[in-house]
């Protein structure tokens, strides 16, 4: 079953230096759904540290729960937000929104 349109919770304005949660959640997909996100349509790395993109970003961004935190937001972590998930039968995406730093 393709996955339904993802739920997605974005803060709108953080602090510079605090902590900030992103959410993705969609539970209709069967088999379950991976989610991506991205910051200004340009994919975010699973992993921060690999990514040359994101290199001053510290993110931990969990692919089976949709989740996105960074650990401490800069003003390069401002940008519009969205997320994808994905399962064998296909992909839905949220709308993008943005987040302030």
């Amino acid at each position: 079953v393709k996955p339904m349109t993802p739920r997605c919770s974005v803060p709108k304005a953080v602090p510079v230096g605090k902590s900030a949660s992103l959410h993705c959640h969609e539970n209709e997909g069967f088999p379950k759904s991976t989610y991506s996100w991205y910051r200004n349509s340009e994919p975010l790395s699973p992993d921060a540290k690999s990514s040359t993109k994101s290199h001053n970003s510290s993110y931990t961004l969990n692919p089976a729960t949709g989740t996105l935190v960074f650990h401490a937001v800069h003003k390069g972590d401002t940008g519009r937000y969205s997320c994808i998930a994905t399962n064998d039968a296909g992909f839905a995406k949220c709308e993008e929104q943005e987040m302030e730093v």
